[in-house]
């Protein structure tokens, strides 16, 4: 027999995991059709070929260990995405708002199911299932629609945070529950203590280990170095987290969390996220093969009314947990319709359950079924959240209680506000062209951010304050990092003729309206460039620099007679106005540009010296230096300002004044 059919013989995993991806392909391929959620393909994949379905797969154990995989590498990813300043910004909504949701769910959880016969014992533990809701397929949602940095999209994360990390304390609390003669006291101060542990050794790698790691690894130019290392700090830190006693998930968080403080990770977003999906596929098909069918057929209509239920009861302390924070009542809603379904973590916290007999197994059947329900129906109510919050606004409510709810609001059109990058410049490769074009649109104070691989190149010019970031401009995800589909212009000046194509490709896929100017060496390049995307490529090396940058300033309207003037010198210096920035006279050469801007500042904070006040007591004229003409909130802009007009989470404020105090502003408001 053949070596390799004995290997497949031997390892059974083998066999369930070409079986699992089959169907897989089959039945999602069939959801796109539909156009369904593919997650809904994932567990029904489960169930088909789990134990109560047509038990297909053998080796489920080795294909739980595989999900486990997938919910590290997701926690990882969003860690990354999510600094630790923006933690704090938030750490209102993470630690007060997290903890009254927690608290509450728990509570009227505890209350119900007592009144149903329960002993207390078991209705609290019933009550730290409830409380959990699915990190792994919200964050995900939110995700492949782009709102994991809107308000909601915040606050439902700082939620989610708090659950991954309550999590600990809930299964140190379960043997207790079960009448084991643990010392709670002990038991809590242990934690404390292992807790403190982790955020020092977090705040240390952050700040020193981790980027001094990266900085040598990407200096090697190595993409499979990188990429390894990138994973061994997110599996190293996981395991400490777990030696410690704390779940897996938060040590693959705060390992994100690590690599998301140094200019490495929006490139290490990019190369890990292809394994992310396979793996987390095997979490949504593990979950799946839970579920009995035939339970869930034999008992439809209790359990249907508990689902219901559990929606209603969650949706209601969400909201309430969220507008207790300042929050307003649609925002609330939103993250209540987000965050309204039993977790992946309370499932692992029932099998605790059932290890100490907390549950019988028809209760934990009824509560998969619950689960699983609600998580089935996640994608339905999430896709919509917006929709259904304005339409909870608009219900008819007593004339007395109107004012506490506002004016009707029009539902979404599903266009979101940002406040991020817009009609900026990117600037791809900071060679010498780079670095002229950058000088350029400084003086000229235009918007600007580059991409740049060069990581010794990054690590000096971010120390200069220069708006430079590490990452290969054909990566997808680097490019969204950016805001590319709001750029004005983009200039690819790197050298390789290959790679500037796989860019234009990219950026054309993300978006058709930025004006591309690509520089090369060789005219007859050029064709090729204008047929995949670019609007204008600039052959010659000395010439190059000199016509972008001229470009450049047409678009941003500077008057011709500047440009010319400035082109004048550059040619007559021979760059050499670019070290000096003065003329052939000594004079300083300035382009007229309006020192005075407009601008829209999205607030972002729930706390600050300049939130919550009104406009007369903090003296916005005089300490800032800007005046608000505008403010827009909950879909609707009121010009009307006076000194009794305060500035709350979720306003965008339209003010006046020159670039340096709207920059003071955005840093008192804004992440």
């Amino acid at each position: 027999m053949s070596p390799f059919i004995l290997a497949a013989a031997e390892i059974p995993l083998l066999s369930d995991i070409v079986v699992i991806f089959g169907l897989a392909t089959l039945v999602i391929l069939l959801f796109m059709r539909l156009k369904l959620p593919t997650i809904i393909g994932y567990l029904l994949t489960g169930a088909i070929a789990g134990p109560y379905g047509l038990s297909l797969v053998d080796a489920s154990t080795a294909v739980e260990v595989l999900s486990e995989i997938g919910v590290i590498l997701l926690l990882f990813v969003i860690g990354m995405e999510f600094s630790l300043k923006s933690l704090m910004a938030i750490k209102k909504a993470v630690f007060i708002g997290g903890s009254l949701q927690v608290v509450l769910t728990i509570a009227v959880t505890t209350i119900i199911t007592y009144f149903f016969g329960y002993n207390w014992n078991i209705a609290v533990f019933f009550g730290f299932l409830f409380a959990l809701s699915s990190t792994a397929i919200v964050l995900k949602l939110l995700q492949e629609s782009g709102q994991i940095n809107t308000l909601s999209g915040r606050t439902t994360l700082a939620i989610l945070i708090f659950q991954d990390i309550i999590i600990v304390p809930l299964v140190l609390f379960t043997p207790m529950l079960a009448g084991e003669s643990d010392n709670i006291l002990l038991s809590l101060l242990y934690m404390a203590l292992k807790g403190g542990l982790v955020i020092i050794l977090t705040i240390l790698g952050a700040k020193y280990l981790i980027p001094q790691l990266l900085y040598k690894v990407a200096k090697s130019k190595n993409e499979e170095l990188f990429l390894l290392s990138i994973i061994v700090t997110c599996f190293a830190v996981a395991y400490v987290t777990s030696l410690l006693g704390l779940s897996l998930g938060l040590g693959a968080f705060l390992a994100g969390l690590i690599i998301s403080e140094s200019e490495y990770s929006h490139h290490a977003t990019g190369k890990i996220l292809p394994f992310r999906e396979i793996f987390l596929s095997f979490f949504f098909v593990s979950v799946g093969m839970l579920f009995d069918i035939t339970f869930l057929v034999d008992h439809i209509l209790t359990i249907l009314a508990l689902v219901l239920l559990t929606f209603v009861i969650k949706f209601l302390v969400v909201s309430l947990s969220v507008k207790a924070i300042g929050s307003n009542f649609k925002e609330s809603f939103i993250v209540g319709f987000s965050i309204f379904q039993v977790g992946e973590f309370s499932l692992l916290l029932a099998k605790e359950g059932l290890k100490y007999e907390l549950l019988d197994n028809i209760t934990y059947q009824y509560f998969l079924a619950i689960s699983i329900l609600t998580m089935i129906i996640t994608p339905f109510v999430l896709k919509r959240r917006e929709d259904l919050a304005c339409r909870v606004l608009n219900i008819p409510v007593p004339k007395n209680f109107k004012a506490r709810f506002g004016d009707k609001i029009d539902l979404p059109s599903g266009e979101i506000e940002t406040d991020q990058l817009s009609d900026h410049l990117v600037i791809i490769g900071f060679g010498l062209n780079g670095r002229n074009l950058a000088k350029a649109a400084k003086r000229a104070n235009i918007p600007y951010v580059i991409i740049e691989m060069n990581p010794e190149t990054v690590k000096v010019e971010a120390a200069k304050g220069e708006p430079i970031m590490y990452g290969d401009a054909a990566n997808s995800v680097v490019l969204e990092h950016v805001n590319i589909h709001k750029a004005r212009v983009v200039v690819i000046a790197i050298s390789n003729h290959e790679s500037t194509k796989g860019i234009i490709i990219n950026i054309r896929d993300a978006t058709q309206n930025a004006f591309i100017i690509v520089r090369t060496r060789y005219v007859n390049e050029i064709e090729a460039m204008l047929k995949l995307g670019a609007d204008e490529v600039i052959p010659e090396e000395f010439e190059t620099s000199i016509e972008i940058f001229t470009r450049v300033l047409n678009k941003y309207l500077v008057p011709k007679g500047e440009i010319e003037d400035f082109t004048h010198d550059v040619r007559f210096h021979n760059y050499e106005v670019f070290r000096t920035l003065t003329s052939d006279n000594g004079n300083t050469i300035t382009l007229d540009v309006p020192e005075i801007n407009f601008a829209g500042i999205k607030v972002e904070k729930d706390h600050g010296a300049l939130i919550g006040k009104a406009i007369k007591d903090i003296n916005l004229r005089e300490q800032v230096g800007i005046n608000m003409v505008a403010i827009k909130r909950e879909g609707k802009t009121k010009t009307e300002i006076t000194g009794n007009t305060k500035i709350k989470l979720g306003d965008i404020v339209y003010v006046v004044g020159r670039p340096e105090a709207l920059e003071k502003f955005e840093k008192e408001v804004s992440i």
